[in-house]
């Protein structure tokens, strides 16, 4: 009974290869990257057994058929309990470094932030889907606006600005492809630019500007705030042509570099790798984001579009201003870059996009519906 069960779920896998060939090598480069080749390998390990559990999730989630979650009275739901898990973690969420971001069980932290942009990007294109015909009218923006400042406030205050400022982006680039008035939304980003101004003559400390002005000029203040900023630059530099080798990066391995793991992978990895290296890399990027968007172009309605291209745009905003961070031409936000970061969370919810996605274009059969 057993095996039969077990060969029913293997013939229902059917995998998307050029979705799962590009993200498994990008994580498999995370996870050299991480790799010290000498001593103890903590993060190596766990990130390990991470990518296992991960594609065993992508494997289960090509197999189920994701059309319920068209459905509103599916979707609204799962909005809420995530609206409600985020608004736990300000009270009961763990401390790290000032970041209440994580939900702490034993050895094992979940950061909810992570599956709350799945869930965005999924309310939002059943709302602009719904809409096609009236989609110009003012009131759609002020409406979808509303599930996105419900995450992003929350997001925001835990503070991880990194994360809000994701949440913003998927808003406005999902806003952008639904066809939106471009006459609204430039009223609605320059209200956005007033209260802005207004916070920042008005009501702002001097010690919270000059966090804010940190947070945009990192590189401004190089032994205090800018520290890491500046040391990240010097790992992307130090690469060159051809990188220094696999295991050789002195700014990520001789600890000058902190949490190369993590939020400067990118820049541990340009050591190592070098130019050559770093293009392949980001070809790999594009050659993912490609697949998704073609998928989206032919996808059955215009549900599975919107979703795709929020996909895209998700995966594309973590890529480009991580490795701008990295680089020191943005501001140090704490952003993973997509499937080769180490964590958990992001890397079980970036692998279940892959999933769903790779499911959606197995039942994509028929006319395109509307």
């Amino acid at each position: 009974m057993r095996e039969n069960t077990l060969t029913k779920l293997i013939d229902r896998i059917q995998i998307d290869w050029q979705l799962f060939v590009p993200a498994l090598l990008i994580s498999l480069a995370g996870l050299i990257t991480m790799n010290s080749f000498s001593g103890e390998n903590y993060f190596f390990m766990r990130q390990s057994l991470w990518i296992l559990i991960s594609v065993i999730i992508f494997l289960i989630a090509t197999t189920i058929d994701w059309r319920f979650l068209r459905q509103t009275r599916v979707l609204v739901p799962i909005f809420l309990a995530v609206i409600a898990l985020l608004s736990i973690l300000l009270v009961a969420g763990q401390v790290t470094r000032g970041v209440q971001s994580w939900f702490q069980f034993g050895s094992l932290a979940f950061q909810p932030s992570d599956p709350a942009k799945l869930v965005l990007i999924l309310i939002l294109a059943k709302y602009f889907s719904r809409r096609h015909i009236e989609i110009k009218n003012l009131r759609h923006i002020l409406v979808s606006g509303v599930y996105a400042i419900l995450t992003f406030i929350l997001v925001f205050f835990q503070p991880d600005f990194g994360g809000a400022m994701v949440i913003f982006a998927l808003w406005l680039g999902m806003v952008l492809v639904s066809g939106i008035s471009k006459k609204h939304l430039a009223f609605v980003i320059f209200l956005g630019l007033a209260l802005s101004a207004i916070l920042w003559f008005f009501v702002f400390e001097s010690y919270q500007k000059a966090r804010v002005v940190s947070f945009l000029h990192p590189l401004a203040d190089v032994r205090g705030t800018g520290y890491n900023a500046y040391q990240s630059t010097v790992a992307v530099g130090s690469g060159q042509i051809f990188g220094k080798g696999v295991g050789q990066g002195s700014q990520s391995k001789l600890q000058y570099l902190p949490e190369y793991e993590t939020d400067f992978i990118f820049a541990a990895f340009a050591e190592e790798w070098g130019f050559v290296g770093t293009i392949i890399l980001l070809s790999l990027c594009l050659f993912l984001l490609f697949r998704i968007v073609n998928n989206a172009k032919y996808a059955p309605t215009n549900f599975e579009t919107l979703f795709g291209l929020g996909v895209a745009i998700f995966f594309s905003v973590h890529i480009a201003v991580h490795a701008g961070m990295n680089m020191g031409i943005m501001p140090v936000t704490g952003i993973t870059f997509p499937f080769m970061s180490y964590g958990g969370s992001h890397l079980v919810t970036e692998w279940l996009t892959l999933g769903i996605l790779s499911s959606m274009k197995r039942y994509s059969q028929g006319p395109r519906l509307l």
